[in-house]
C-alpha cells in the first residue's frame, strides 16, 4: 500500500511540474544587465566596415548576381541594409534622412560607387542618431511597434537585421568565390 501511495504521489507531482513547466513565464521587467548603447555602436561600426568592405570586394558584374530567382542580389542586399538603418533611426529620435524614399530603394541603383557611398552614409547617420540617445531615452516605448516595444528593442532589431544580411552576403560572396576582406586579412598574418 505504501509503494501504491508513493507511487501516486510521484505521478501526481510530475503531473504538477509538467504543467507548471507549461505555463507561461511571466514578462521579465528587469533592467539590461549590460549597456545597450556601446555594444550597439561597436557592433553598428563594425558591421558598417564590413559592409563597405564587402561591397568594395564584389567584382562590378557580380553585383546583380543572386542565388535564385525571387532573391535578393548582391547589391539589394547592400541596399536592403541601407534601407532598414534609414527608415528605422527616425523610431528613435533620428530626423528623417535627407532624400531617403523607402520605395523601390534596394533596386535604386547597381552602381558600386553609389552603392557604397549610401551603405556609408546609412551607417553613419544610425551611428549618429544612437550616439544622441540616452539610456533613458531608449527605454522609451515606441508603441507603433507594440505595447512592450523600446527604442533599444528598434536598435537591436537593426544591429540583428544587419548581422543576418552580412552572414548572407558573405555566403553570396563564397558562392562566388571572393574571399571576405576581413578572412583574406586574417590568413596572410604570420
Amino acid at each position: 500500500m505504501k509503494l501504491l501511495s508513493l507511487s501516486s504521489t510521484l505521478v501526481v507531482s510530475i503531473g504538477a511540474l509538467t504543467a507548471m513547466a507549461q505555463t507561461a513565464a511571466p514578462v521579465d521587467k528587469s533592467p539590461a544587465s549590460y549597456d545597450l548603447k556601446p555594444q550597439a555602436l561597436q557592433d553598428l561600426h563594425l558591421l558598417h566596415q564590413r559592409f563597405a568592405d564587402l561591397a568594395a570586394a564584389i567584382p562590378i558584374e557580380k553585383l546583380t548576381w543572386r542565388p535564385g530567382e525571387g532573391v535578393r542580389s548582391f547589391s539589394e542586399v547592400l541596399l536592403h541594409v541601407a534601407s532598414l538603418n534609414f527608415s528605422m533611426a527616425p523610431n528613435f529620435g533620428a530626423p528623417a534622412a535627407p532624400g531617403f524614399v523607402a520605395k523601390d530603394y534596394e533596386k535604386s541603383t547597381t552602381d558600386r560607387a553609389k552603392i557604397i557611398a549610401q551603405v556609408n552614409q546609412s551607417f553613419d547617420y544610425v551611428e549618429a542618431a544612437l550616439a544622441k540617445r540616452s539610456n533613458d531615452e531608449l527605454r522609451r516605448i515606441v508603441k507603433e511597434f507594440g505595447p512592450e516595444a523600446s527604442e533599444g528593442d528598434i536598435v537591436y532589431l537593426i544591429v540583428a537585421d544587419a548581422h543576418e544580411h552580412l552572414g548572407q552576403a558573405v555566403a553570396y560572396a563564397r558562392m562566388n568565390g571572393i574571399v571576405p576582406p576581413w578572412t583574406a586579412a586574417q590568413s596572410i598574418k604570420p
